[in-house]
Order: C-alpha cells, then sequence, then structure tokens
C-alpha cells in the first residue's frame, strides 16, 4: 500500500545498503577506473556531505580532497557548512574561489544584460533569482519570472520572455561549468576520480547542468532519492546542522529554495510523486496518501514526465555521425 513513508529505506536495512555503497564505490574508483582516490565539490549541503562520507569509508580520508568553489553570490553557510563536514570527516580540502573566472568569462555581465530586458531598472547593487509558479496550486501555464531587488529593498517581479530565460540560465551554468573545470584539474594533478553529488530527484529530472554539476567519473548516490539520502546522512553521522537543513540551489544572489527554483514542490513530496509514477500508483491513491487532490497529482505526474523528456538531451553522451 502506497503512503509517503514508501520511499524512505527500512531503518534495519541502511547498514547493508552503506557496506554496498562502500564495497561498489571502492571497486569502480579503485579497480574499473583505476584512480587512487576522489576529488567532492562541498556545498554544505546533505549531497555532497553524504557523497564525502562515503568516498571515506569507501577509499579512507587521505584519499579523498574536498573543493571549497564559493563566488560573490554564495551563500555564506556554503562554506562554514562545507568546512564543518569536511572537518568532520578529516579530509584535506582546498579554497578554489570562482569568481575572477566568472567575471573574466561575463558570467554576471551577461546574466544582468539579460534580466534588463525584462527589468530595464536592475543595475549595481541590485540581487536577483529565478521563480516558477506552484505545480499544484492552479492550471495556469507555469513560465519562469525573474526577482530582483534593489540596494533600499524594493522587490520587482516579471515574467521572462524564453529568451531572456535561455540567456539568463545560459549565464548562470557557467557557475557548474568552472566548478568542475577545477574539479578535473585537481583530480588530472592527483589521479583522483571526480564523484558526483546528484541524487536520484535531482538525476531524474533534469536538475543538473550539462557538463557542468552533472560531469562526474561516478556518481554514488544518482539511485537514491533526497529522503533516503536524509536516512542515510544520519547513519553515517553527518552533522545535525547540516541534516536539517532546507534544500538550496544556491545559484542567485537572492536566497532561493530548490522548490521555487525548479521543482515547485517540497523535496518529500517530490519523492513521494516520483516513487508513485515509477511504481504505477494511480493518481488518486497518491492523492489520498499525500494529503493533495487527484487533479493535483495529476498535475506533477505530468510534470515529472515533462521533465523527463527535457532531462533526455542532458543525459545523452556525445553522438557520433557517420
Amino acid at each position: 500500500m502506497f503512503s509517503k513513508q514508501s520511499v524512505r529505506l527500512a531503518p534495519d536495512a541502511l547498514p547493508e545498503v552503506i557496506a554496498r555503497l562502500q564495497a561498489s564505490l571502492s571497486e569502480t574508483v579503485l579497480g574499473r577506473l583505476r584512480r587512487r582516490g576522489a576529488v567532492v565539490g562541498l556545498s554544505g549541503g546533505v549531497d555532497s556531505s553524504v557523497v564525502a562520507a562515503l568516498c571515506v569509508r569507501a577509499l579512507g580520508k587521505e584519499r579523498v580532497l574536498g573543493l571549497f568553489m564559493n563566488e560573490a553570490e554564495s551563500s555564506a553557510d556554503t562554506i562554514r557548512l562545507g568546512r564543518l563536514v569536511a572537518e568532520h570527516l578529516g579530509i584535506a580540502t582546498v579554497d578554489e574561489p570562482i569568481s575572477p573566472i566568472l567575471e573574466g568569462a561575463r558570467c554576471y555581465a551577461r546574466r544582468d544584460e539579460a534580466i534588463r530586458r525584462a527589468i530595464p531598472r536592475y543595475g549595481k547593487g541590485w540581487r536577483c533569482k529565478i521563480v516558477l509558479p506552484s505545480l499544484i496550486d492552479s492550471e495556469r501555464l507555469r513560465l519562469f519570472s525573474v526577482v530582483v531587488r534593489s540596494p533600499d529593498g524594493e522587490q520587482i517581479q516579471a515574467r521572462m520572455s524564453p529568451e531572456v530565460y535561455l540567456e539568463v540560465v545560459a549565464a548562470t551554468n557557467f557557475k557548474q561549468r568552472v566548478r568542475k573545470m577545477l574539479e578535473y584539474f585537481h583530480a588530472d594533478r592527483l589521479g583522483y576520480a571526480v564523484a558526483g553529488t546528484p541524487n536520484l530527484l535531482e538525476y531524474d529530472q533534469g536538475f543538473f547542468v550539462k557538463n557542468g554539476d552533472g560531469a562526474a567519473d561516478v556518481k554514488p548516490i544518482a539511485h537514491l532519492y533526497k529522503t533516503q539520502v536524509y536516512q542515510l546522512a544520519e547513519w553515517l553521522g553527518i552533522p545535525e546542522e547540516i541534516r536539517t537543513r532546507p534544500p538550496t540551489a544556491d545559484t542567485y544572489s537572492l536566497p532561493q529554495s530548490q522548490e521555487e527554483f525548479y521543482f515547485s514542490l517540497p523535496y518529500d513530496l517530490m519523492d513521494a510523486c516520483l516513487y508513485a509514477v515509477d511504481h504505477d500508483v494511480p493518481a488518486a491513491h497518491a492523492a489520498e496518501a499525500l494529503g493533495l487532490t487527484p487533479e493535483q497529482v495529476t498535475r506533477v505526474y505530468r510534470d515529472i514526465e515533462a521533465k523527463r523528456a527535457a532531462a533526455r538531451y542532458l543525459h545523452s553522451p556525445p553522438l557520433l555521425i557517420g
């Protein structure tokens, strides 16, 4: 019988799950990839913390390198919580501030030029983010809007044209691609593998940048729902402050949750709906279990399938022609 708890791993299964992940990660990195260790970009979030902890268990803390890759618009918690988990695990770390590279590529300037086409007053000292309307509150067409805040606190929201939206996203994608470039620099110099940090929800629904945070040599948790990642974090002893921190995008200068940026639902409900789709649970049954209406769940189901269709491009390797 489906319920919101269906996504969760049985508590007594957690040691076996951890042991299997540890063995598989060790065999993959040391055996199949023939690498000496692993590089992990630490964001202060639960996903990268769990991946780092699994790498330590599989390879030893002396074979794991954590990278801090903050930029001008990163949350202060990104580095603080990243250092917290690195110290907890006892791994070596390197600071790689990426703002100079982003400025050289005109990441911020390209994004701001696009935003000004939607909100001409947007300028120096203003902050921004992009948001989607609620998935379950309305049947209306869901289009991205840009939210900006002036230095004196005035907030403006405007719908973006497809062209403006694509240019804003293209510019901000520099952030993930620069970080991955630095991860591979350190992996190459050390003979390490790059460990990716997407969970199943992100991997399945395309919440990553192609050749950015979507690139990795091994993805230890891409088969685990976010709910299950939190379970592993508790079992692995990840610091509580990290385990209780709401998932954030940490991509734009205004604070932003993953819910308002992409999924439009809290991660636990998205996990449950994704599980329901994967296990052919009718919308009416899922709605009763989740406290939603059948119409709302049907909209979520449609959105899941639409995102899966869009993610095929992101998952696709380079295609050979001829």
